[in-house]
C-alpha cells in the first residue's frame, strides 16, 4: 500500500483577502480527491521555525470562503535565513534555515506549499536548495509578482480603492477641492493604475513614472480654468518626484526619537497646496486595503491556485509556482521569478488608455 503523502502549508507576508480560501481549496483537494494529510504551520515561517503547527481538517476550512485574513496567521517581519536573535544580551544575525529543514523532515512533508508574496516566494525557493519540496501560490495587493498575470488579493484591493475614489468625488466636487487617495504601492503601481482608471482619478502617481510637481499643479489648474472645480488625485505609496524632493523615504520624520509615516500624499498635498492655493485633503487607505472578504474573482483565483498546488503534488511537480498564464492555470519554475518584480510597462496598454482619457501621470 503506497504512503499516504503530507502537505505542509503557510501564510506568510501581508494579509489579504483571499488567503483562506486559498487554505480551504488546499485542504479539501487534498483530502477530499486524495487523501492526503495536511499540516497547516501558524505565522507563516515562524511557525515552521518553531513548530508551532495544527493538523488541518475539513472541518477547519468549513465557512471560511468569503472571510478576510488568515486561520494560520501571517508575519511579514521574519526572515529565517537572516533571523535577529539574542545572544549573550545582544542582537545577533543568524541563519536559522536549517531548523525549519529539521522540522519539515520530522513532519516526513512530502512538499512544503507557501502561499505569499515575494519575500515569502523567495524564501520558499532558497529552501529548495536546501533540499525541500516546495510549490507557491502567488499572493500580492501590489500584483508585483512576475509570471502570472494576476495575483490574489489584488482585485479586491482595486475593488476598494475604487470604492473609496467614487466616494471622494462627491466630497471632493461640493467643496472644490483637490482630494488625494494613497493606496498601497511601494514598487510598482498596479493597484493605484487600475484603481484609478476605475474611479475616475484625473491625475494618477506610480513609482514607474517620476513625477514633476509642477506638472501636476498645472493639471489641476488647467482643470480648473476650464471649469472643473475639483481634482482627484491616485497615488501609490512608493511614487516619487522626478528630482527626488518628495519619495517615501522624505515623507518619514522622527519626532521625539521615534519614526513617523506621514506618508508619500501628505508630502504631495503640502507642495501642492503652495503651488495651487487651493485645498488638498489626503485619505491614506492603508490596512483597509488587507482586510475585508475577498471579491468574486479572488475567490475563483485561490480556489484555482489551490487546487492546482496539490495536483502538483500528486504530480510530483516540485520547485514551482502555480499561476495564470493565458487565463489558464499553469506553472512556472520557482528560479524565474523568486527575488523578482513586475512593474507596470510605462509604454503598457493601461498607461496608454489612460493618458487617451486624459488622465496625467505628473510627467
Amino acid at each position: 500500500m503506497d504512503r499516504k503523502k503530507r502537505i505542509g502549508i503557510l501564510t506568510g507576508g501581508g494579509d489579504c483577502p483571499g488567503l483562506n480560501s486559498a487554505i480551504r481549496a488546499i485542504v479539501k483537494t487534498a483530502i477530499n480527491i486524495y487523501g492526503y494529510e495536511v499540516i497547516g504551520f501558524k505565522d507563516g515561517y515562524l511557525g515552521l521555525l518553531y513548530n508551532r503547527f495544527k493538523k488541518l481538517n475539513l472541518s477547519d476550512v468549513s465557512g471560511i470562503l468569503d472571510k478576510g485574513g488568515t486561520i494560520l496567521g501571517t508575519t511579514n517581519s521574519f526572515d529565517p535565513f537572516n533571523a535577529e536573535v539574542d545572544h549573550d544580551g545582544e542582537k545577533v544575525v543568524q541563519d536559522l534555515s536549517d531548523r525549519m529543514v529539521d522540522n519539515i523532515r520530522m513532519h516526513d512533508l512530502d512538499c512544503l506549499i507557501v502561499i505569499g508574496g515575494t519575500n515569502t516566494i523567495l524564501t520558499g525557493y532558497k529552501l529548495t536548495q536546501k533540499g525541500v519540496n516546495v510549490i507557491a501560490i502567488p499572493k500580492a495587493i501590489e500584483n508585483d509578482i512576475p509570471g502570472t498575470e494576476s495575483a490574489f488579493g489584488f482585485d479586491s484591493a482595486v475593488n476598494t480603492a475604487t470604492e473609496a475614489l467614487d466616494k471622494l468625488h462627491s466630497t471632493a466636487e461640493s467643496h472644490h477641492r483637490v482630494m488625494i487617495l494613497e493606496v498601497m504601492g511601494r514598487r510598482a503601481g498596479w493597484v493605484a493604475l487600475e484603481s484609478g482608471l476605475s474611479g475616475g482619478a484625473d491625475i494618477i502617481l506610480i513609482p514607474e513614472i517620476p513625477f514633476d510637481i509642477k506638472l501636476v499643479a498645472r493639471s489641476i489648474l488647467n482643470r480648473k480654468n476650464s471649469g472643473k472645480g475639483f481634482s482627484i488625485i491616485c497615488v501609490s505609496e512608493g511614487c516619487r518626484s522626478v528630482d527626488g524632493t518628495i519619495n517615501p523615504d522624505a515623507a518619514t520624520i522622527i519626532q521625539e526619537d521615534k519614526q513617523v509615516i506621514k506618508g508619500i500624499g501628505t508630502s504631495i498635498a503640502a507642495e501642492l497646496e503652495k503651488l495651487t492655493n487651493l485645498e488638498v485633503r489626503v485619505t491614506v487607505l492603508g490596512y483597509l486595503q488587507r482586510g475585508g472578504n475577498p471579491s468574486p474573482l479572488d475567490r475563483l483565483l485561490t480556489t484555482r491556485l489551490g487546487v492546482e498546488a496539490v495536483n502538483m503534488v500528486a504530480r510530483d511537480e516540485y520547485n514551482k509556482m502555480t499561476r495564470i498564464h493565458n487565463q489558464e492555470t499553469t506553472a512556472i519554475d520557482l528560479s524565474e521569478v523568486a527575488g523578482k518584480v513586475k512593474y507596470v510597462p510605462i509604454d503598457g496598454e493601461l498607461i496608454t488608455i489612460a493618458r487617451s482619457m486624459g488622465v496625467s501621470f505628473g510627467d
